[in-house]
């Protein structure tokens, strides 16, 4: 790999966390940007960034992907060879109430991002997508090679977005890009918006947890470190174009596996030695009942599929949740 550093959008996220980490104890410079903005707690953010400041090959920088200017002079000074996207305004009930910050990071971002590769020599864009974009399909597992126009959030209309965007690049320009759709990620350093999340938070508190759909939910829960996996195995992965397409690729990244919500409820109970409180309600706007991942054509191309059993990664996010949080 190139000597020049590879980027990371969304360096002080979750998973942007995580993936830079793996990149970096793999050799890479890294160069991360994030906005830092209040959708939650800022001071996660800062401490997720405090992990990865004390490395000499990683470099951060406070820019928002939706200014033109600064994005462009960014990708013109460093001319990355790799793009990893993960920054953007994550959330499905949130996309009902606050449309216009979807549009910003997601869409205005996402040209920024593309429009920096496209100019800048970039080898390869790996970016964040979601099974969102499956939306109201009822017909699983969920394979890439369904339909996705049925979405049923502004978040997942923008995701879909991002597809069909960075397709458009590829075509036009011959940008390789791969997008993933994730499947519920989840682990330590977790967004406090997700479900475990909050789950976990309220049962140490004693206070009840919101099951909707009165908790007949399944999701395909994707735990970190096999997520970081696979982009590490996908960067060099690099999609060429051929007679029929464009070279870009999409894969599905999850564990083929869903769980009942309510099993996901067991299993906090377990680690946590607490009972929880439940409250059954009503199924939320923009929340669908199922996810469950096809990852055959991510199987045959990178010979490694999710396969973190729930109840252990679940032990590792309650473990640093009850260290960072000193319960």
């Amino acid at each position: 790999m190139p000597d020049r550093a590879i980027l990371v959008t969304g360096a002080a996220g979750f998973i942007g966390l995580h993936v830079t980490q793996r990149l970096l104890a793999e050799g890479h410079r890294v160069v991360g940007i994030d906005s830092l903005n209040d959708y939650y707690d800022p001071a996660l953010k800062h401490a997720r960034l405090a992990l990865l400041a004390s490395n000499p090959r990683f470099t951060f920088v406070r820019l928002d992907l939706a200014d033109r200017v600064a994005t462009a002079a960014l990708f013109a000074r460093h001319r990355f060879p790799f793009v990893i996207h993960l920054a953007a305004q994550a959330g499905v009930r949130y996309s009902i109430d606050n449309p216009h910050a979807y549009v910003d990071a997601n869409l205005q971002g996402f040209v920024n991002v593309l429009e920096g590769c496209r100019h800048n020599g970039c080898r390869h864009l790996v970016y964040a997508s979601s099974s969102s974009v499956y939306g109201a399909n009822t017909k699983v597992p969920f394979s890439v090679s369904d339909k996705t126009d049925r979405p049923i959030s502004l978040y997942a209309a923008s995701k879909k977005a991002n597809e069909l965007m960075a397709h458009s690049y590829s075509h036009l320009f011959d940008l390789p890009t791969t997008g993933l759709r994730f499947f519920t990620v989840y682990g330590p350093w977790g967004r406090p918006d997700m479900a475990y999340f909050i789950f976990t938070k309220a049962i140490l508190a004693g206070t009840a947890i919101r099951l909707f759909n009165h908790g007949d939910m399944r999701r395909d829960f994707t735990y970190i470190d096999d997520l970081t996996q696979v982009i590490s195995r996908l960067i060099e992965r690099i999609p060429a174009r051929s007679t029929e397409a464009a070279p870009a690729k999409v894969y599905n990244v999850g564990n083929h596996s869903p769980a009942q919500l309510l099993r996901l409820v067991d299993i906090l109970e377990q680690a946590i030695g607490r009972p929880a409180i439940r409250e059954l309600l009503p199924m939320q706007p923009g929340d669908v009942r199922e996810t469950f991942a096809d990852v055959d054509d991510l199987m045959r191309d990178t010979g490694f599929r999710p396969d973190t059993p729930l109840a252990r990664g679940i032990g590792e996010f309650v473990a640093w949740y009850r260290d960072y949080y000193r319960q």
